[in-house]
């Protein structure tokens, strides 16, 4: 059984069942009590849980962020929200200094089970501070896991693995994706494990690597190549640490072709490693190099049409798709 609902209401719903399942699970934030997150995530969970499980915080992100910390060494499970993911820069030490190295340097006797959950993205005309997506730089730090879902189902099932797991895991959502209803398991105990890709189409011809709200991007593209006799396989990675690689190299041994489509800017980002190690590991596989569709190297700007122009859209990976494999 599955019923429809919004993103949003997904990352609430999966959000809800932990906290009932699990009395150490706390949520904590900015304007996540009164006013139930600025998108409605945690509307009406103060009343029912009470002040001391959801946690109304200061504009201080490097204080919640270094509580939080503090919080999971002593045995809660706080998931955090940062407003949108562009405000991990203000708290740079408590996360990729601290909750990322902290089980290793103790030897294992601290566990770090915290959730950093943020909005992430351009779209909605916020300008450069608040319309980028970081995930690249969250990859870079061993000791943190990367969650960037899709669909609503996918929301739901992963953050509550999240919220499970005993490290800490970084879980963008993407704001243009908060209002987009699909169905979602009827299950209390849905979960989806950390680390599985999953192909959202199957094809022949070329594979799409991608995630977030890339995912329907990449499936608009292909279903306008297939127009043209163009199989493309989409293969949304969903996790991008840990990475699902046997999930890529399937995919690359059947399609020959690959193509990284990826919101966030092209120097430096995820889909330059992944082109390392899928040229470094699987060359021989490949019957043309690896390409990318990023985002450009530039500040996101507020102007709507320059901001359209800034990160890839549809026409863009079939544009680039029909140039891969014509070898150009």
């Amino acid at each position: 059984m599955s019923k429809q609902l919004s993103i949003s209401k997904a990352v609430r719903e999966g959000l809800h069942e932990e906290m009932v399942r699990d009395a150490t699970v706390v949520v904590m934030g900015e304007d996540m009590a009164d006013m139930g997150s600025v998108f409605g995530i945690t509307q009406g969970f103060l009343d029912e849980f009470g002040p001391l499980r959801v946690i109304d915080t200061p504009i201080s992100e490097s204080g919640f962020s270094g509580m939080a910390v503090g919080m999971a060494m002593r045995g809660l499970r706080p998931v955090v929200e940062w407003m949108y993911d562009d405000f991990i820069t203000c708290c740079l030490d408590p996360v990729m200094n601290q909750a990322a190295k902290l089980r290793y340097m103790t030897g294992g006797q601290l566990t770090l089970p915290i959730v950093f959950r943020a909005p992430m993205g351009a779209g909605r005309r916020n300008a450069g501070q608040h319309s980028q997506c970081l995930e690249a730089l969250f990859t870079h730090i061993p000791g943190l896991k990367v969650v960037c879902p899709s669909t609503a189902a996918d929301h739901k099932g992963l953050l509550k693995s999240a919220i499970r797991d005993n490290d800490p895991v970084i879980f963008l959502e993407h704001k243009l994706l908060y209002a987009k209803k699909e169905e979602v398991p009827e299950d209390d105990d849905y979960l989806i494990p950390l680390g599985k890709a999953d192909v959202k189409r199957p094809g022949r011809d070329l594979t799409i690597i991608t995630w977030s709200r890339q995912v329907y991007f990449a499936l608009e593209a292909a279903e306008a190549l297939a127009a043209d006799g163009i199989d493309a396989e989409v293969l949304d990675l969903r996790s991008l640490v840990p990475l699902d690689w046997d999930a890529v190299r399937e995919s690359v041994v059947k399609t020959h072709n690959v193509m990284i489509v990826e919101e966030g800017v092209k120097r430096g980002g995820v889909g330059a490693e992944l082109a390392a190690e899928i040229m470094e590991d699987l060359f021989d596989e490949l019957d043309s190099p690896v390409a990318r569709v990023a985002g450009a190297n530039v500040v996101s700007p507020f102007s709507p049409p320059l901001e359209d122009a800034v990160f890839p859209h549809p026409a863009d990976i079939i544009a680039a798709a029909k140039k891969l494999l014509r070898g150009e």
